[in-house]
């Protein structure tokens, strides 16, 4: 069987221990308090990020430095047979691109596969590949499947800050004098890697319940659920209870989102992802 290296980035949220067991290598996007650069996931928890966002109205992210990349390609060489490079939406963030560059740069031949998303679903898909290898895949074969869960996947968002969602370019200025003037909740999914408007409701209360009807409509087809928050664990822990009680089949899972997306969408947003059909 040809060994597989993954390198992928810190929206992945792939837990570090299992990291270090599956040949997974993250590199951190960085975050941004006022004057404090902090590595996403190592410099700094999810949780004390969004308490230091609480007293700090200038934050922003910004991709992984390539040169980062660079020295990470460079370590790789002739320690595996095969490279897959799968990065976070090519459309937020130009970090898949910085990758496949540094790949060139260090002549470290990589597959590149683009996720169009980040957090739970850029998980699932290397957790995905990481099985489909076992079982004797090819890395051809892998990135196909995986591909197939980019086109399989959903993920909505109820955004917690609109102002942010603003000042990095998510929402236009018409939108947000709207949303003020009218107190209306964005409920936002992802589609071909951006992010955009999905439906404009007058209350939070409308809009989860909006976003739990469209989990209903596929339900037959998912087996997991992925709740998302940004500092709102308790909304996040209710949601999986009400998704439990209805659809006890489906297993249910709550994740604390990478600080990246609160950087963008604000502290207590609220998101669900799932995937309708994974590949044999």
């Amino acid at each position: 069987m040809r060994s597989i290296a993954w390198v992928t980035d810190s929206t992945s949220t792939i837990d570090p221990a299992f990291a270090r067991d599956h040949h997974i290598y993250i590199v951190p996007l960085r975050l941004i308090l006022g004057q404090e650069t902090y590595r996403e996931g190592i410099d700094v928890t999810a949780e004390a990020f969004y308490e230091k966002m609480k007293d700090e109205p200038k934050v922003s992210s910004s991709q992984p430095p390539i040169g980062e990349f660079i020295e990470l390609y460079e370590s790789l060489k002739g320690k595996y047979d095969d490279v897959i490079a799968i990065h976070c939406s090519s459309e937020l963030s130009g970090t898949l691109h910085s990758s496949i560059q540094a790949a060139e740069i260090a002549e470290v031949p990589v597959v590149g596969i683009d996720s169009r998303a980040g957090a739970f679903p850029l998980r699932e898909m290397i957790r995905s590949g990481i099985e489909w290898h076992k079982q004797g895949d090819t890395v051809q074969t892998i990135k196909e499947k995986i591909q197939a869960l980019v086109h399989n996947m959903s993920f909505y968002l109820i955004p917690a800050s609109l102002h942010r969602l603003h000042s990095s370019g998510r929402v236009s200025g018409t939108q947000l004098l709207l949303s003020n003037l009218l107190r209306i909740h964005l409920l936002l999914r992802f589609e071909e890697g951006k992010v955009i408007v999905e439906d404009k409701i007058r209350t939070f209360k409308k809009a989860r319940q909006r976003m739990l009807e469209t989990l209903k409509h596929e339900i037959q087809m998912i087996k997991k659920v992925c709740i998302m928050h940004a500092n709102n664990e308790e909304e996040a822990e209710e949601l999986r209870k009400e998704i439990s009680g209805a659809h006890p089949s489906v297993k249910t899972e709550v994740m604390t989102f990478i600080p990246v997306v609160g950087v963008h969408a604000g502290e207590g947003t609220i998101a669900m992802s799932w995937i309708r059909h994974y590949p044999a």
